[in-house]
């Protein structure tokens, strides 16, 4: 069940990006300087609740060229994969952007100037990020939710919700006085423990009172709480403004099983509501429906990302996606599947889940399989009206007879651009490098990074390149914009030289 900072928990990353030792423990403080900034209005790690991740602001094709950076603010946070793993949350002129030691910097958004910190030294893998909502900054640790003073960065309340094998890594969801967070099965420094289920959490935003859980997985695990785990959000959900909310969960595990246990068999059936889209109603958290993408997983594929709600011919919509890079649309009243799209490479391995769940495993072939653990659609797409750019992985996984898995090739990437109602491809670029982070859509535009450390623009039509810049570090987190601004978080740094930070482009900059 692996977001895992858009890609934990695999030894060629982690020789790769050369990060330090842990940062282990939680300690907090803030501090507060000064500033001008009128520090009101709600912000959302989607840009909006419908999680379309598209922005407001001027910039289009005739003056991207005129993009440059207008400040820099470095940091020394690192966990296991870098600095940052957060959608940067921008509100009335102001940046709130969490690191990976869970710390929060509220940021001037015109000129880099720190207004507030609240120190953290919770180490997570990501990804994680704040929402803000009724003058609070809503946040989480590794094991703790909490709410800060939009204006100060004071702490106004924390709650535990996680304790081992569970943990948080997430940016919260907010609606209506409602914070929304879930555990995850991983922590830090262990990959899937047994015994975790992952659970989200609906807390009272003035007091961290928790007020219902949804249980994502079965306390049982499906029979053996000794050996399995699953479940678990790593998105913020998204919310209709009728009530409902729609959420992506994660895989089960152990992947693909285990000695004794081959290919999923500790935990026979579909496994759900792992590899979900899940419909609740948002105040009481009573199920709706569920559509399962992956049923009984063997390949660590989530269908994590946050769905994008919007319109297919005249048909309200929810449009899925995550690790098994396909893109799925889903009508909002019955759960039912509108279309469903494979982007990035496939290679005949879609249905291996269903021919372990049913005993035909030795059908399954070995050799390479597209997309791999770290391959498929890691973070979540954008849309604006009539098309959904989809940011791509292309890194296959090694399964052999005796179900052993590793990895192969290198982490070439690209964006595909779909159209909204049927889900057809209009364009589809592919680049040297891995696009971890999300995109997000301006006006006639696209801006997404790729792992390189390039932040790219590119026309949204035709996905054609306009604008490119180098980062001072590589990148797995997403992009954001508002106004004449783009805020590119740069968090891994992977040799000499490099440096962690927080760039900022603007037109004129």
């Amino acid at each position: 069940m692996s977001m895992l900072s858009e890609f934990k928990g695999l030894p060629l990353l982690a020789a790769v990006l050369m990060v330090g030792a842990l940062v282990a423990g939680c300690g907090s403080s803030s501090s507060s300087s000064s500033g001008d900034a009128k520090l009101t209005g709600d912000a959302w790690p989607g840009i909006d609740q419908a999680s379309t991740r598209e922005a407001e602001g001027e910039i289009k094709r005739s003056d991207v060229s005129e993009l440059s950076e207008a400040w820099s603010l470095p940091s020394k946070a690192q966990s296991t994969y870098g600095a940052y793993a957060a959608s940067p949350v921008i509100s009335n002129g102001v940046v709130y952007m969490q690191d990976l030691e869970s710390s929060v910097q509220a940021i001037n958004l015109e000129s880099g100037d720190v207004l507030w910190t609240f120190k953290s030294e919770s180490a997570t893998q990501g990804p994680n990020g704040v929402v803000v909502g009724d003058g609070e900054v809503f946040g989480a640790t590794s094991f703790e939710v909490f709410a800060l003073d939009q204006e100060t960065g004071k702490k106004l309340w924390s709650v535990p919700v996680a304790e081992s094998p569970l943990e948080i890594d997430m940016a919260p969801g907010y609606q209506n006085g409602l914070v929304y967070v879930s555990t995850v099965p991983v922590t830090v420094s262990s990959e899937y423990p047994p015994g975790g289920a992952g659970a989200l959490w609906a807390l009272d935003g003035k007091t961290g009172k928790k007020v219902w859980h949804f249980d994502t997985v079965p306390k049982d695990l499906w029979g053996d709480r000794k050996l399995n785990s699953g479940g678990g959000l790593w998105y913020p959900p998204s919310f209709d403004g009728k009530g409902s909310m729609y959420f992506g969960t994660g895989n089960p595990a152990p992947y693909p099983g285990t000695a004794k246990k081959p290919w999923g068999s500790s935990r026979p059936g579909p496994n759900l509501y792992t590899d979900s889209m899940v419909k609740l109603n948002a105040k009481t958290g009573k199920l709706d429906w569920y559509y399962q993408q992956t049923p009984h997983d063997v390949y660590d594929w989530d269908f994590q990302n946050s769905p994008i709600l919007t319109k297919a011919g005249g048909r309200e919509v929810a449009i899925g996606s995550g690790k098994d890079g396909i893109v799925t649309a889903v009508d909002t009243k019955t759960g039912k599947p509108v279309w469903s799209r494979p982007v990035g490479k496939h290679n005949g391995h879609d249905g291996d889940g269903l021919l372990a769940m049913h005993g035909e495993s030795s059908k399954i072939k070995s050799g390479e399989v597209f997309p791999g653990t770290l391959g498929g659609v890691i973070a979540p797409p954008a849309a604006n009206k009539t098309t959904v750019f989809v940011p791509l992985v292309n890194h296959p996984l090694t399964v052999s007879g005796n179900q052993q898995l590793g990895e192969a090739g290198g982490l070439e990437g690209g964006m595909a651009a779909l159209d909204i109602k049927t889900g057809k491809v209009v364009w589809e670029q592919e680049y040297p490098e891995a696009a971890f982070g999300s995109p997000v859509a301006m006006n006639d535009l696209v801006f997404f990074t790729t792992f390189d450390g390039t932040v790219h623009a590119v026309d949204a039509k035709n996905g054609g390149e306009l604008w490119s810049a180098s980062l001072p570090a590589g990148s797995n987190s997403a992009v954001s914009a508002s106004g004449n601004s783009l805020i590119v978080p740069a968090g891994l740094v992977s040799r000499e030289g490099q440096e962690a930070a927080i760039v900022a482009f603007q037109v004129g900059g």
